[in-house]
């Protein structure tokens, strides 16, 4: 069951982001990404869920148990979060509870806080951005891969909120949180972007340097001169 929780995250991750910002018209759209990197995604997630021991006591007799009721309640959760039920997912069905229940209940073992991943994204999806970005801002999930997921999807949140400002702060934070060319070259693309929004244009050419000299074989890297040189910045031969 915890397998099956995990791929949905991967799978229906994708937030939207507004057509004045215009992320849709470049080669990084969030559903390219996540569908592309579904695999890794999964494995990043499944690390998100082990259980890491505190005492022996603690771990078998709270934190043990609390674990796997917060799995069986989140299992049907994430059934209607796969069929992009995301009102169902958060709330719940009258039967079987949502994510937001998980997250009051045992918000504090490792599903409680991939449930605010869920909720987050799922408010997201639902155009309810502030709340999505409340959860993603707070989830802490303990895996750098999914942790910086979690900080450029909340950038997009504040995007759509025209909280550039806190766009650009979330989109840094997740491309650089963790070193790899899976999400740091993607964030810190609509960190550029967001950047060239708000008219600052020294900022936004040292973060397409960056992405230049430390990702040069990713979508990103390759393509990142045309937007240095639409900022006036052209490498001389």
């Amino acid at each position: 069951m915890t397998e099956t929780t995990n791929k949905t995250a991967a799978e229906n991750t994708p937030a939207p982001v507004s057509k004045e910002f215009q992320l849709e018209d470049s080669l990084h759209k969030a559903e390219d990404f996540f569908n592309k990197n579904k695999n890794s995604i999964i494995i990043a997630l499944l690390v998100v869920v082990v259980v890491v021991g505190g005492t022996f006591a603690y771990s078998k007799f709270i934190k043990g148990p609390n674990e796997t009721k917060a799995q069986n309640m989140v299992f049907h959760a994430q059934q209607y979060f796969e069929r992009d039920s995301f009102r169902l997912a958060l709330n719940g069905d009258g039967n079987y509870e949502g994510f937001l229940q998980v997250i009051d209940k045992y918000g504090s073992t490792k599903t409680g806080q991939l449930a605010k991943y869920y909720a987050g994204v799922s408010y997201v999806k639902l155009g309810e951005f502030q709340k999505g970005a409340d959860l993603l801002t707070a989830f802490n999930g303990g895996d750098q891969v999914v942790q910086a997921m979690a900080y450029g999807l909340a950038g997009d949140a504040y995007m759509e909120l025209n909280q550039t400002d806190k766009g650009i702060e979330y989109y840094k934070k997740a491309g650089h949180h963790s070193d790899n060319e899976l999400t740091a070259p993607t964030y810190l693309f609509r960190a550029g972007l967001a950047l060239e929004k708000a008219n600052k244009t020294a900022d936004a050419v040292a973060i397409y340097k960056e992405i230049q000299s430390k990702y040069p074989q990713t979508a990103e890297g390759r393509e990142i001169e045309k937007y240095l040189a639409r900022l006036g910045e052209v490498r001389s031969n």
